[in-house]
């Protein structure tokens, strides 16, 4: 317990549908001392969030430090993060989005994925074991507010495909996906695409996605600007259901999103509590 809330761990969380992994899950500031309720945002690459010592690059996002300061600035009443830890060995294979990888507009992709992947997507699979395990479990032991309207999903570079399309496969539980640096050339445009065609809808959902300009985040831009394209076809509004933000000389790293992991917050918690 510290000023900046409470992580509660729960190793090696069982599952049916995918390998047991550790599961982390941060309350925030004040959670133990009053009755309220909070909503959540599920989070990948859930070792990288909050401590540097188990984060794989050996820097974290400093998630807990990032909520209080925007509790302290009234921007949101807090919020409950749910860190999945990820299989480093079938990290790609638990993230790459499995339908569209599965279309036929994909296959010149297939034989690199799985050469760097070792095998065909798990991802529906790994999004049942959220759904249908982890969250029930989630809301039955913290104090939630479980409805669509305060229930998030988020992550980066692959993490922010997945995170995509958690919301796209079950748009009746997600009500906003925070996509940092997504990386869209795991399969290029024809991904892009193919993930445009199953959107939420834009009256009750909400997207972030940005990306930097060094590094992997480099590559991102074109691919970022087809998808705003399919968005505003989609009838996404700007700034208002979605947002898509450039972030010169940011590079594809835990510093990078930590640096700015306060504006996503912001804008998918605008409405929350």
């Amino acid at each position: 317990m510290s000023t900046f809330g409470v992580i509660k761990k729960h190793e090696n969380f069982e599952s049916k549908f995918v390998m047991p992994r550790n599961v982390d899950v941060w309350c925030p500031p004040g959670y133990e001392n009053n009755e309220a309720h909070y909503p959540v945002i599920y989070m990948h690459d859930g070792q990288n969030l909050f401590e540097p010592i188990s984060s794989i690059s050996g820097g974290s996002w400093e998630l807990d430090k990032a909520i209080a300061r925007l509790m302290d600035a009234k921007k949101t009443g807090g919020v409950i993060v749910v860190g999945i830890w990820n299989h480093g060995d079938i990290r790609w294979r638990e993230y790459m989005p499995q339908k569209p990888y599965e279309s036929l507009a994909l296959r010149k992709h297939h034989e690199s994925f799985i050469n760097r992947a070792g095998g065909e997507p798990l991802s529906d699979a790994y999004l049942k074991f959220l759904v249908e395990e982890l969250k029930p479990f989630v809301d039955s032991n913290y104090r939630t507010l479980s409805n669509q309207q305060n229930t998030f999903v988020m992550g980066s570079s692959m993490g922010g495909l997945i995170s995509l399309y958690a919301i796209s496969e079950y748009p009746d539980i997600f009500h906003g996906a925070g996509c940092l640096s997504t990386n869209w050339p795991a399969g290029e445009r024809e991904l892009v695409d193919e993930m445009a065609k199953t959107l939420p809808t834009p009256e009750n959902h909400k997207l972030y996605f940005d990306y930097g300009t060094e590094g992997l985040d480099a590559l991102y831009e074109p691919y970022q600007k087809q998808m705003d394209e399919q968005l505003r076809l989609a009838g996404f509004t700007e700034d208002e259901n979605w947002s898509t933000k450039k972030f010169d000389g940011a590079s594809h790293s835990e510093a990078a999103w930590c640096a700015r992991v306060e504006i996503p917050l912001s804008f998918l918690l605008s409405k929350a509590n």
